[in-house]
C-alpha cells in the first residue's frame, strides 16, 4: 500500500492473511512492514497468517502508515523458518528498505562483495541483497533521483527476472517499486470513495465513511483482493512507480 496520508491496512489485511493457509496454500510464513517517519515496524512469524497471533494483532490493530509492504509464503527455496519470512529489511543511505518477492529464480548466483549479506537460505533475500549492492556500486553513497533509481531498477529486474518469476515489491518509506514477471494488479482509491467487499472474507466497507476527500491510496497485489472494484494488471516485465498514493512512473 502507498498513500498520501497514513492509512490503516486493516480492511486489505483482513483478505490477503486469510490467503495464508485458507482461501490460498500460501501457509509457509508470513510478514508486513509499516514505515513510521524514518522507522519501521517488522512483524514476521514461520506460522501461517490465518494461524498466526501475531495476525491476528495486525487484522485488530490500526496501525498508520503511508507506505506499507505484506506477504505471504509459499516456500519454494529455503526451509519453513523465521529468518525467511518475507518481507526483509536492510538499510541502505541511512534509509531502511523493505522487500519483498513473489516468485521462484533457478541457477541465480551473483557474486556478492560482503556490503549485503543474507541471513536466510531464500532466493529472496539473495535478490534482495544483489539489488542493493548493485545500487550502491553505481550511485556510490549519495540517495539518487526517483528517476535515476527507476532507471537502475528496471535494468537490476529484468536481469533478475531472467532466472525466473521476480514478481517484487521494494520501499525505502517515500516510493514504492512494484515489479511484475506474471501477476500483479494495483488499485487507486481516492474521491469519490465507494464501498468494496472483499473476495476471501464476507467483509465490506464504505470508503467514503472513513476518508477526507483529499486521501488517495494505491494498493498493488499479485491478486485482486476485492470482487466490486476495477483493478489494472500490470504488464509482463513492466515496472511502476507509485509516490503519494499515484502512478509516477
Amino acid at each position: 500500500m502507498n498513500c498520501n496520508v497514513p492509512t490503516d491496512i486493516v480492511f486489505s489485511f483482513t483478505g490477503f492473511s486469510t490467503r495464508g493457509g485458507q482461501t490460498d496454500h500460501h501457509s509457509d510464513g508470513w510478514g508486513i512492514a509499516f514505515f513510521e517517519g524514518n522507522g519501521v515496524r517488522h512483524f514476521v512469524d514461520y506460522q501461517a497468517a490465518v494461524a498466526s497471533p501475531v495476525a491476528d494483532l495486525i487484522r485488530r490493530c490500526p496501525i498508520k502508515s503511508k507506505n506499507v509492504i505484506a506477504h505471504i509464503r509459499k516456500a519454494t527455496q529455503g526451509q519453513v523458518a523465521l529468518e525467511n519470512c518475507h518481507p526483509f529489511v536492510r538499510e541502505l543511505w541511512g534509509r531502511y528498505w523493505v522487500f519483498a518477492h513473489n516468485g521462484d529464480l533457478k541457477e541465480f548466483a551473483p557474486q556478492l562483495n560482503g556490503a549485503f549479506r543474507p541471513v536466510g537460505t531464500t532466493d529472496s533475500e539473495l535478490a534482495f541483497c544483489y539489488i542493493l549492492q548493485e545500487l550502491r556500486q553505481r550511485f556510490g553513497e549519495t540517495l539518487p533521483s526517483t528517476s535515476a533509481l527507476t532507471t537502475a531498477l528496471q535494468e537490476l529486474t529484468t536481469e533478475i527476472a531472467g532466472h525466473g518469476t521476480f514478481n517484487m515489491m521494494l520501499s525505502d518509506g517515500s516510493a514504492l517499486f512494484a515489479h511484475c514477471s506474471t501477476n500483479l494488479y494495483y488499485i487507486i482509491r481516492q474521491f469519490p470513495f465507494a464501498e468494496a467487499k472483499l473476495s476471501d472474507e464476507d467483509v465490506t466497507v464504505d470508503f467514503s465513511q472513513v476518508t477526507t476527500p483529499k486521501d488517495r491510496v494505491a494498493v498493488i497485489v499479485t491478486s485482486p483482493l476485492t470482487t466490486n472494484e476495477v483493478w489494472v494488471q500490470f504488464g509482463a516485465g513492466e515496472l511502476k512507480v507509485f509516490v503519494d498514493g499515484e502512478v509516477r512512473v
